[in-house]
């Protein structure tokens, strides 16, 4: 049996949208969805200028520990929010 391999994605959600015309950009390396044209365009270079900085660490998303993604983030002027798990701390440490 193949078993699949998780891949992070970065995910990016615009809640300025302007119109009824719904907004969604999907690359290997994240999902953006909504905003208005402006926003999604902004979403847009963040999360490319983030994903051409991680390639420059020679590391996968899924090989940043949670200060690296965070210091990346941080670098791009992006918003993070850490979904935290019940009973653990965010990035699935216990």
């Amino acid at each position: 049996m193949v078993q699949k391999r998780n891949k992070s994605k970065l995910i990016g959600v615009g809640l300025d949208g302007d119109s009824e015309e719904l907004r969604i950009t999907r690359s290997e390396d994240f999902l953006l969805v909504g905003g208005s044209k402006d926003t999604h365009e902004q979403m847009q270079e963040k999360c490319i200028k983030f994903t051409e900085k991680v390639r420059q660490t020679g590391k996968t998303m899924e090989g940043l520990d949670r200060r690296e993604f965070l210091d990346i983030a941080e670098q791009c002027d992006m918003r993070v929010v850490e979904i935290k798990p019940k009973g653990g701390r965010a990035g699935g440490e216990k």
